[in-house]
């Protein structure tokens, strides 16, 4: 097997990786509409504040065809940190050593970078946890992935939860980028987000240029960035984003549901129901072609968890996180 390091913002990458991917989602997750380009711009491009290692298998049989691949996320404001992201083996090419390869290539890649822990996302089963247990990795974490179906049921969910804004906030949506007298205002927000995603840096001190950076990764990749915000109406933090929600769209009829933060003092008003209700409906209206929207939490982040049932968000899929010392 061949290892090869590939550009994840390198367009010809997502040409040779899209047909193996095609062919896995069939596999894996049938309900699910085809890969895009799009998709797999957003999964392999460099994120602000990270290092994006991308690894890919040839097998000597067709070497010009990937066998698999492994891309890792580092953050780059934790120099010893671990390596986050996931590793896929393609369905023609399974039990030839693949999935061995690439962790070993990637573990060499880590230690290059004088870090030691590799953290690997995969759908939950029998065969990732064989795989998992066989190179000596630990099953950390488990995380849900949650779809929506916009139309049907769901929808008039959310249009009753959409129509019971809490009181005393005032709403403001945008698509693209943050407006600018806002900008600095949802940095500031930003800033309170607590869950930790997969490949991206840990939220220390985000700044109007992080915000920015953010946005221009999600052009890059072929998304649209659909935010809506919410300003208290009175008191000291008056004008101030207090709470937003985030969703991405693309060239597809799923989307992709962002971060929904809600300040501390501003919890259990229902403003995180709210805020993603209402983004939700906007985009259904605005996208006649989006039909799914999918996102994924940690199983123990209740709080989220709870949120999105209420909306209608249905468990589909389970993924575990497995971590190995390298």
């Amino acid at each position: 097997m061949e290892i090869r390091s590939l550009d994840g913002d390198d367009p010809a990458t997502l040409a040779a990786l899209l047909p193996g991917f095609r062919e896995t989602m069939r596999l894996e997750l049938p309900a699910d509409p085809p890969v895009t380009e799009a998709l797999l711009a957003r999964l392999f491009q460099r994120r602000h504040g990270t290092e994006r290692v991308v690894l890919a298998a040839y097998d000597s049989s067709a070497p010009d065809t990937p066998a698999g691949v492994l891309k890792l996320g580092l953050d780059l404001g934790d120099p010893a940190g671990p390596g986050h992201g996931s590793l896929w083996v393609f369905p023609g090419f399974r039990r030839r050593g693949a999935g061995r390869a690439l962790a070993a290539a990637g573990g060499s890649a880590l230690r290059e970078r004088g870090r030691d822990l590799m953290l690997a996302d995969a759908p939950s089963g029998t065969a990732a946890e064989g795989f998992a247990r066989g190179l000596g990795a630990e099953r950390i974490g488990e995380t849900v992935r949650n779809r929506l179906r916009l139309a049907g049921p769901a929808h008039e969910v959310l249009k009753a939860a959409a129509a019971r804004p809490p009181s005393g906030y005032r709403l403001a949506h945008w698509t693209g980028p943050c407006p600018d007298r806002l900008v600095e205002s949802y940095a500031r927000a930003w800033s309170a987000l607590e869950e930790r995603v997969n490949g991206r840096p840990r939220t220390r001190r985000p700044s109007p240029a992080d915000v920015r950076a953010r946005e221009a990764e999600a052009e890059r990749a072929g998304h649209r960035t659909h935010t809506v915000a919410a300003l208290p109406e009175h008191g000291a933090d008056r004008g101030e984003i207090v709470g937003y929600s985030t969703l991405f769209t693309r060239d597809s009829p799923m989307a992709d549901a962002g971060e929904t933060v809600v300040l501390p003092r501003h919890r259990r008003h229902g403003l995180g129901t709210g805020l993603k209700a209402d983004l939700l409906v906007r985009a259904a209206q605005d996208r006649p072609g989006l039909l799914l929207v999918q996102v994924f939490n940690d199983v123990g982040n209740t709080a989220v968890v709870a949120l999105n049932r209420r909306l209608g968000f249905e468990a589909d899929s389970y993924w575990s996180t497995y971590a190995l010392k390298v």
